[in-house]
């Protein structure tokens, strides 16, 4: 039996549960079940020059657009490099600058901001930003970045092109790197109403939404638009409307019950089975094949004074092995525990569990969505 895996499939089955009986425990806040529709950051971009490395910025021979934007911000500064200079540069190094801007965020304000190498710089450690602009979708600048990186990687290399990293050292960040210029306009107060998306779509979670905000605050104050939103009527007073607000995201519900799903990463092998999965009268025979092929040589040696050679033979050996069968049989509607159970007691690795997964839902006895990524 594989005791790794018998001890995941075990953690899983009783995060599972323990989450299931937590649910049906306590209600949640709707503020953490959904986001006011409109109330949302916005992805700002730029790109800038990080100087002042040690030796590991671009090289300007493969990388020529970061000696074009040194004559550009040089040029600016009334120094001009002749076009038949080419300056060899290893303390810079090309860069985009990214950040999120929050709502409602009003100039003056700093932001967090993300630095990442363009270029083949090795390492951006003890670099310095130089003031870039940071812009919207729409090309409008709505924040400036400035200010010395914090990179958490390093690397070393050798003259022989041997080389050790930690992490990623072509990208850091900048706390507090970014100060806000513009405001983003938003509709916020413009309406006589206000929408709830839920974060995952359900249409019991809108009706319990709903119910509990008209329960509160009185019939037909939130209607149900569909299995994400729901509206709700709200004042159009800007401080009101954040009072009103706050008391929304108070209210407790009981969401609805997740679908019964089972999700498969083929890429790590891991297997998460909800709480809700069922499974009709089945049985299962679970055995492997092993087929083991070991590859050798063997050394002929003459005998003396034969004028022989000696002569070297390869030599294979095959060796099959089958792992005993053993069948089990699911009841009908056993739960999560009943199938881990069942499937630890024949040593399933993950492949042979996605199989039997597999297997169960061509047959119509596994009722629940067997999801793949």
């Amino acid at each position: 039996m594989n005791k790794a895996f018998t001890t995941r499939v075990h953690f899983l089955a009783a995060l599972a549960l323990t989450l299931l009986a937590a649910n049906a425990a306590q209600a949640e806040r709707v503020k953490d079940l959904a986001s006011v529709a409109g109330v949302r950051g916005n992805q700002l971009v730029g790109y800038g020059l990080v100087v002042g490395l040690d030796g590991t910025g671009d090289q300007t021979s493969q990388a020529p657009f970061t000696i074009q934007s040194i004559r550009n911000m040089l040029a600016k500064f009334g120094v001009t490099i002749p076009a038949n200079v080419n300056p060899q540069l290893k303390n810079v190094a090309a860069v985009t600058v990214r950040a999120d801007l929050p709502a409602f965020s009003k100039p003056g304000q700093q932001i967090d901001i993300t630095v990442d190498s363009i270029g083949n710089a090795s390492s951006l450690r003890g670099g310095s930003l130089l003031m870039t602009p940071l812009r919207g979708i729409d090309g409008e600048v709505y924040a400036i970045a400035q200010g010395s990186l914090v990179v958490s990687g390093f690397g070393v290399s050798g003259k022989d092109g041997s080389r050790i990293a930690l992490n990623v050292p072509s990208s850091g960040r900048v706390p507090n790197g970014a100060s806000v210029e513009r405001s983003v306009a938003t509709n916020f107060a413009s309406e006589p109403y206000v929408v709830l998306n839920l974060n995952t779509p359900d249409f019991t979670t809108a009706a319990r939404l709903t119910d509990g905000i008209n329960n509160l605050l009185g019939a037909d104050t939130a209607r149900a638009m569909d299995a994400v939103s729901v509206r709700v009527q709200a004042p159009t007073d800007a401080s009101q409307r954040i009072a009103y607000l706050s008391t929304l995201e108070a209210i407790e519900i009981e969401p609805g019950d997740a679908p019964a799903r089972v999700i498969v990463n083929s890429r790590t092998g891991t297997v998460v089975i909800g709480s809700a999965v069922r499974v009709k009268p089945a049985a299962v025979a679970h055995g492997s094949l092993s087929v083991t092929i070991t590859e050798r040589a063997d050394v002929s040696q003459p005998n003396p004074l034969s004028q022989g050679e000696t002569v070297v033979t390869p030599r294979t050996d095959i060796k099959v092995e089958q792992s005993e069968a053993r069948m089990f049989v699911f009841q009908a509607g056993v739960n999560l525990d009943e199938i881990v159970r069942a499937v630890n007691q024949v040593g399933a690795a993950p492949g042979d569990l996605v199989a039997i997964l597999e297997a169960l839902k061509e047959a119509g006895a596994l009722r629940a969505e067997l999801i793949v990524i």
